[in-house]
């Protein structure tokens, strides 16, 4: 009994010590060592030039007769008028009748180009919630140092920073190598069907192959994720596709006088609480576990001890970042409920109860595998899930982060950014990238400007703002993305 003992204590001496090697030598990866640029830009200008865009209602609705032409016209023509120098020096075509298409030609034609992206259209404000903007959602307001308004991140200041990035160059006579591609998409918010898809449709017909394209995404996280105390620049290299479902429930309807013991919409109450206790399985596995392998090695000790000792503690990472909804959504694909219908009136027992369910597509899995998942949880005598795999998206191609498109994103990062930690990372809703991705051997998604945790209600909500100092830093990286891109 004695030396059973001896033997469990040294046992478990053994695993602590490997438990904290590992530990310890779960540490950053060496990089090599960038030098800040020192890029000096009127700031103030750039945030009239954001201002003067926000004004613009470019609103993609979700009906196309609700489609203000007008307001993006008067964008188009602002662009021309507010960037004299790129419109001089680069070629525009316009795609679908509202997308702009620039062309910046490189010397050396043997270079496969590269895309650079932004979409000026925006989401509208929701009425009855203007008053709760601080600033108007639509006058482009300036104050302490703040440009306020809808399209303020989402996603009118990565425009109006590519044609500023690409306006400074001009200035300072630089010349591409490499044929530069610039889009600005015009209804990226319902799908950019007409905009992006048919400047893939125009390049396509001239034989273009993109060497890699950047398209917007993620941001420099910069409070979002625990244990980090640095920004973190995610990189996505790919999005997650969708697919949309009805659940439905039976049951034999009649007078609401007279109910049966569990009635339709109880039964779809129990399919639905089921179906969100039984989530589609995930796992720090393929790109989720590379970002978080990544990110982990910036965290304090013990999550450190935690990510590198995965064999002993992954069950329980799993859990705890399934606790959160970014965690969650790194990790597999999500389960949102999102709209209901019963019966038609208030004392008519519903025949049928339905609830449609929207799922993310993680790149480890198919609409196939989710519709098959579905079923298995909710599917009995008086449950059935309507909806069709081949009706939703799956997720992207996974693009090389070890590639030459990505060192550059990062290298540039780094180099208008101090101590920025940057990762690969999964893009958990939707992008024009949908469609420049056909054309593209590799597909990034990310906007180099710092957003935090009281900027996420911004998009698609209320009070969209950002920075002064944030826009002009996002300039300085979009230049050195450019400079790098086109010179290699």
């Amino acid at each position: 009994m004695k030396k059973l003992i001896v033997g469990l204590l040294v046992a478990g001496a053994l695993i602590a010590l490997l438990v904290l090697v590992r530990a310890f030598l779960h540490t950053p990866q060496t990089d090599e060592e960038t030098t800040l640029v020192d890029l000096p830009l009127d700031e103030q200008a750039i945030a009239e030039r954001l201002a003067q865009a926000i004004r613009f209602r470019t609103v993609s609705h979700q009906q196309p007769e609700d489609f203000e032409a007008d307001q993006f016209t008067g964008f188009i023509d602002w662009a021309k008028g507010s960037y004299p120098e790129v419109n001089a020096a680069l070629t525009l075509t316009m795609a679908g009748e509202y997308t702009m298409l620039y062309r910046w030609a490189g010397s050396d034609p043997s270079l496969p180009p590269v895309l650079i992206t932004g979409h000026y259209d925006v989401v509208p404000v929701i009425p009855g919630t203007e008053s709760l903007w601080k600033q108007p959602p639509w006058e482009g307001v300036i104050r302490d140092a703040v440009i306020w308004g809808r399209g303020a991140l989402d996603d009118k200041s990565a425009v109006v920073a590519q044609l500023k990035a690409a306006t400074e160059l001009l200035r300072a006579g630089f010349k591409p190598r490499r044929t530069i591609y610039f889009s600005f998409g015009h209804d990226e918010e319902v799908g950019g069907t007409r905009g992006a898809a048919s400047v893939v449709g125009l390049l396509k017909g001239q034989g273009v192959q993109l060497a890699w394209s950047l398209d917007e995404g993620s941001f420099l996280f910069d409070g979002l994720l625990p244990g980090v105390a640095s920004r973190t620049a995610t990189i996505n290299v790919a999005e997650k596709g969708s697919l949309t479902l009805q659940i439905v429930a039976t049951g034999a309807g009649g007078h609401s006088s007279m109910p049966p013991r569990q009635t339709a919409v109880g039964v779809l109450a129990q399919a639905i609480t089921a179906l969100e206790a039984h989530p589609v399985p995930g796992g720090l596995s393929g790109l989720t576990g590379s970002m978080f392998d990544s990110i982990s090695r910036h965290m304090s000790f013990g999550y450190r001890m935690l990510f590198a000792n995965q064999w002993l503690f992954g069950g329980l990472l799993e859990s705890q970042l399934s606790n959160s909804t970014f965690g969650n959504a790194m990790l597999r694909t999500t389960t949102a409920p999102t709209m209901l219908s019963g019966s038609v009136k208030t004392n008519v027992l519903p025949i049928e109860a339905i609830v449609t369910v929207n799922f993310r597509i993680h790149p480890h899995d198919t609409t196939e595998s989710v519709l098959a998942h579905v079923q298995a949880v909710v599917e009995n005598d008086q449950v059935t899930v309507r909806g069709d795999a081949e009706n939703g998206l799956n997720a992207s191609a996974v693009s090389d982060w070890n590639a030459v498109g990505f060192g550059i994103i990062a290298r540039a990062i780094r180099e208008t950014n101090k101590g920025v930690v940057i990762a690969p990372g999964l893009m958990i809703a939707g992008s024009d990238t949908r469609h420049y991705g056909q054309i593209a051997d590799d597909s990034y998604r990310f906007n180099p400007m710092v957003v935090t945790p009281s900027d996420l209600t911004g998009f698609h909500g209320t009070n969209e703002k950002i920075a002064v100092d944030n826009l002009a830093n996002g300039v300085r990286t979009y230049m050195q993305i450019i400079r790098h891109a086109a010179e290699k």
